[in-house]
């Protein structure tokens, strides 16, 4: 089920850091009192009354080379354009200012559901100072206190009932939903069309070029596809393309859709710190996934071996050592067509059911390769194992205490796993409870 996006609006200094803390249960915003010190866009999830969503921090937008104002708009700008819900945040101490009526101005035309919230009303007495915010015309104002706490509850209240109304599954449960995910200029739009073997997406060197996510149905080798475009923009001018940290947000809602990610790479670059940010969104939404190696054709060989660069690839994607790498070009199609297979693969790994009675003879073998530990003068006690979930994998071990099972313990049984079943290009959850 798509998750709803939430996205904190408001000028600098206003508190969107703490209240999106706040919001998420942890420290996560780096919260100073001066504006501007959120220097990178964060989204994390939150959950309200049985209601899981995301929610995004906007003051990491941040446009350089850009007057104040013209900052300010374009973070507003970004959030509508991808939010479900906006809060529109405001400070209580200051009043209404000019870059308020700013933003304000901008989301009365977005058509999309605006709870104000105004923040630092600390004390009873300070309820007071909400009143002149009706006038922004969002109505009724919710006083809230991020450094305290105060209101939050009232406020995600609102929010939620403005989320979209769940509806019956948009997937097929024999199509396998799979989308592209990188930095801009990797390639995202020529492997689309390489794999379609059709021009269907406009591709240009410019970064950002495409303007439209479309999701495109194919059949291959009778089994149905679709890809989910993470490249899309609805909006024109140049304000998504000069922000790099932008790809992640669309990812991120690409990743929610997805049965398999592929993550791109481009090859000429090599591997940056935001293929790391970026993949590491589908490691944490337990979603399959392939590493993909673009331009492999401007490589030059005898500089560069495959093994080399896989190598590299594993030393610093360590989190993701269960995922396949596929070497191509999607400008040449050279290697193009092994990609396929290796997508239904990782799928049908991300779907696997192990039979119990099977699954206890593995982890039972396990135990007799390796014992269980011993901590702090008590030996860990693996009692009986069950899975509980697919997409990904997911398995309960009743142990005597889940206190003294140690990471390492579970990364074992997670190999012994693997190394039974596959579980090829799927993370694996494993979950110590304690037999009641």
């Amino acid at each position: 089920m798509k998750k709803a996006t939430v996205a904190i609006v408001g000028r600098p200094n206003v508190g969107k850091s703490t209240i999106f803390n706040r919001l998420v249960g942890e420290r996560i915003s780096i919260v100073e009192d001066k504006p501007g010190v959120t220097r990178d866009r964060i989204y994390a999830e939150a959950e309200w009354l049985t209601k899981t969503f995301n929610v995004i921090d906007t003051g990491g937008i941040e446009i350089t080379d850009e007057p104040l104002l013209t900052k300010i708009r374009n973070q507003a700008e970004i959030a509508i354009e991808e939010a479900d819900v906006i809060i529109f945040l405001v400070n209580a101490r200051d009043g209404i200012t000019g870059p308020d009526e700013e933003v304000a101005n901008l989301l009365y035309r977005s058509k999309k559901p605006v709870v104000l919230a105004v923040n630092k009303v600390d004390n009873p007495e300070a309820r007071e100072l909400i009143y002149e915010f009706y006038s922004l015309g969002f109505g009724e104002p919710f006083p809230v206190s991020g450094s305290h706490g105060i209101g939050i509850g009232d406020l995600l209240d609102e929010v939620i009932t403005h989320f979209p109304k769940d509806g019956e599954s948009e997937k097929d449960d024999d199509t396998i939903y799979f989308s592209l995910i990188g930095r801009p200029n990797v390639g995202k739009s020529s492997l689309v069309n390489a794999i379609l073997n059709e021009d269907r997406v406009i591709v240009s060197d410019e970064e950002g070029t495409t303007r439209d996510a479309v999701d495109t149905p194919f059949n291959k080798d009778d089994q149905d596809f679709v890809i989910i475009d993470t490249a899309g923009i609805r909006k024109r001018g140049k304000v998504y393309e000069s922000t790099e940290k932008y790809s992640v947000l669309r990812a991120l809602k690409a990743i929610d859709r997805s049965d398999v990610v592929l993550v791109l790479i481009d090859a000429e670059t090599g591997i940056r710190e935001q293929d790391k940010k970026i993949a590491g969104y589908a490691h944490e939404a337990g979603r399959a996934i392939v590493i993909v190696v673009n331009k492999w054709d401007t490589i030059d060989l005898e500089e560069k071996s495959m093994k080399e660069f896989e190598d590299d690839i594993r030393n610093e994607f360590q989190y993701l050592h269960y995922a396949p790498i596929v070497f191509l070009s999607a400008k040449t199609k050279k290697r193009v067509q092994r990609l396929i297979p290796v997508i239904k693969l990782v799928s049908e790994s991300h779907t696997k059911r192990v039979a119990t009675n099977v699954l206890n003879d593995v982890i039972m073998d396990a135990l007799a390769v390796n014992p269980t530990p011993t901590v702090k003068g008590r030996k860990l006690k693996v009692l009986y194992t069950t899975q509980v979930a697919v997409q990904p994998p997911s398995f309960v071990v009743f142990v005597n205490d889940p206190e003294i099972m140690h990471f390492s313990y579970k990364r074992f049984l997670e190999n012994q796993l693997r190394n039974a079943f596959g579980f090829i290009g799927t993370p694996i959850r494993i979950i110590a409870r304690k037999r009641s």
